[in-house]
């Protein structure tokens, strides 16, 4: 199976980042989104990770000729660095710029979106509900062949196959942020997937430059996540309990591991929403006396105030200075 058209549903935080990757490596990438709103939220974010992309191309250049480039350079963006010149990597920030114009695409038509794709990455909230409204209203206006997966970070894909109307057609794939320098792509069918559709997807995450990261069996959070998600439990759990403030956190995580970023530096990349969206799925945050509670409350706060992460210019820390 040849991959054409993707199709990307959602323009959030790695929605725009997959939809980017996809784009850059040459294909027909079209983001479909619910609304004018939308488009205009994400419009800036598709400008901002082009931005970094481009920076991590030009820090890419600076470490020619030096060992460590090897091991420090954004291998979704450059597939083999054996051989890269200054030459190359301007041509490389070239296509970066050139993408949009060229390979993506936004559109608020659903049926107009989907027609014709080989492949959709569903990238919406982890709002399990939501993710089951969509799917029905998507599973008559798609192709027969076209496969189907979510980008979800916590949901099974076995809680919503059957919603899909294609269970052999579905399964997840997984990016982590800044996925054209930490460029996995977690590949986890369910019990119905088809293996030629795995193995696809799998050829699919190759040639957007991703290493397919392949489970073998279903697991909530998959890989990455299960590694990064207690650890972001811990980080909240000090600072609801009043413990220790984030910086103070960070800075521990970061001096005691050579870690580059803190765990609240971590959320902020993630988005609040998201982190809230899944401190909500905790069944004791909805106990008034628990510390889920408060820490969703905090969260909520900031959020309600816009400061919603690295892309609002503020969450946990201010990025506007």
């Amino acid at each position: 199976m040849e991959f054409n058209k993707v199709v990307v549903m959602g323009g959030g935080v790695l929605g725009s980042q997959i939809a980017l990757m996809s784009a850059y490596t040459g294909h027909d990438t079209t983001i479909w989104m619910r609304s004018e709103g939308s488009i205009e939220r994400t419009k800036p974010k598709l400008a901002g990770y082009s931005a970094m992309m481009i920076q991590s191309l030009e820090q890419a250049r600076k470490m020619l000729g030096n060992p460590l480039g090897a091991f420090v350079y954004p291998k979704g963006l450059i597939k083999d660095w054996a051989g890269m010149t200054e030459e190359k990597i301007d041509d490389l920030i070239q296509q970066v710029k050139d993408t949009a114009d060229n390979n993506l695409h936004l559109e608020l038509d659903m049926a107009k979106a989907l027609a014709g794709a080989d492949i959709v990455i569903e990238s919406m909230s982890e709002d399990p509900q939501a993710k089951i409204d969509l799917y029905e209203k998507m599973k008559d206006v798609m192709d027969e062949k076209t496969i189907l997966c979510t980008n979800s970070s916590t949901l099974l894909p076995s809680t919503f196959a059957d919603h899909t109307g294609r269970p052999a057609q579905y399964m997840a794939l997984h990016f982590a942020n800044e996925i054209w320098k930490h460029n996995t792509a977690e590949c986890m069918g369910h019990a119905g997937t088809a293996p030629e559709v795995y193995d696809a997807v799998v050829r699919f995450a190759e040639e957007i430059n991703m290493v397919p990261i392949k489970l073998h069996k279903e697991q909530p959070a998959y890989v990455l996540n299960s590694l990064l998600v207690p650890l972001l439990d811990a980080a909240q759990q000090l600072w609801g309990k009043g413990v220790a403030d984030p910086e103070t956190i960070d800075l521990t995580w970061r001096l005691a591991t050579g870690a580059p970023a803190g765990p609240f530096q971590i959320m902020d990349v993630v988005g609040l929403e998201t982190v809230y969206n899944i401190l909500m799925m905790k069944p004791d945050t909805q106990d008034p006396e628990s510390v889920n509670h408060k820490i969703a409350a905090m969260i909520k706060e900031k959020i309600d105030k816009g400061e919603l992460g690295i892309n609002s210019g503020k969450g946990f820390y201010d990025y506007k200075k």
